[in-house]
């Protein structure tokens, strides 16, 4: 469908309210992995148009699939409980080597390509994010306890779009693997952030029914995980989603397939996918 040039105006004066209510304020994003795959370059321009508008985004992101796809390539097999990666020490050299050495460059590269300006970095640089072990069954994976806010504030301060790997530096000094929904939630709470969104490969939370879920309350996210009905990697996105609710005024999950997920989320009185409030 094209758009005329009337139409396209009254796009823009309609989403002039939600720019002018979100301008300055900080918005988490997590992306990475199948959640924009599909979309990848609609939704790094998505947050390029962010920063222009005078909003401060901050990416988060994991790299499931690409560390599942280079730790069997090892001869390592990928294991998963509750939704999070068994991590011992060879898959931990996996994780760190996937996320700082390709997904991190490849996000930088093109939204720099994109026409923003992004710094690549890991929660171990600071170090930004302090952890400790969350279950030793699970290896090197980190609970978050701390998160130094300055590194992510200095580069914010500068224009800058940063992005963030989701690895965090033990008080043992070794590195662990954190989920990135729970990072993206930690650091959504250290930085006061108007809003964070969580990218995913479904269309939100689904009901018993099979419909997305529009608008979940604290309470009802609680119940549903308690309950069993969400199960596997949707349980740590809406625990990430009650996290940030402490502090964080809205949570959302957004089928990061769809192009320009951002803006129909951000700047559209309907939105898409499931929106969690306190």
């Amino acid at each position: 469908m094209t758009l005329t040039v009337e139409e396209r105006a009254k796009v823009l004066v309609e989403a002039l309210p939600y720019i002018k209510r979100f301008h300055g304020q900080v918005v988490v994003i997590k992306v990475g992995g199948n959640a924009i795959d599909s979309a990848r370059d609609e939704t790094l321009l998505d947050v390029v148009l962010l920063r222009y508008v005078g909003m401060q985004p901050v990416l988060v992101h994991g790299g499931g699939p690409e560390i599942s796809a280079m730790s069997e390539r090892l001869g390592l097999k990928p294991t998963f409980k509750k939704g999070l990666r068994i991590t011992d020490e060879k898959t931990m050299e996996v994780v760190k080597m996937v996320l700082t050495g390709k997904v991190s460059p490849d996000l930088v590269g093109a939204i720099n390509r994109l026409g923003g300006q992004a710094v690549g970095m890991s929660g171990e640089d600071g170090p930004t994010i302090i952890a400790e072990p969350l279950d030793q069954s699970l290896g090197f994976v980190g609970r978050v306890t701390q998160v130094n806010k300055e590194p992510i504030t200095a580069l914010l301060g500068r224009g800058y779009i940063p992005v963030i790997a989701s690895i965090g530096l033990g008080y043992d000094g070794h590195a662990y693997n954190i989920n990135a929904d729970t990072v993206a939630a930690e650091i959504a709470v250290a930085l006061d952030a108007a809003k964070v969104i969580l990218l995913t490969d479904v269309a939100g939370v689904l009901g018993v029914d099979g419909e997305v879920v529009a608008v979940m309350s604290r309470e009802d996210a609680r119940h549903r995980i308690d309950e069993g009905e969400v199960t596997g990697g949707m349980i740590p996105k809406l625990e990430a989603c009650l996290r940030a609710l402490d502090v964080v005024p809205l949570a959302h999950i957004v089928d990061g397939r769809t192009p320009h997920a951002l803006l129909l989320e951000l700047f559209t009185e309907a939105g898409i996918g499931t929106m969690v409030t306190p």
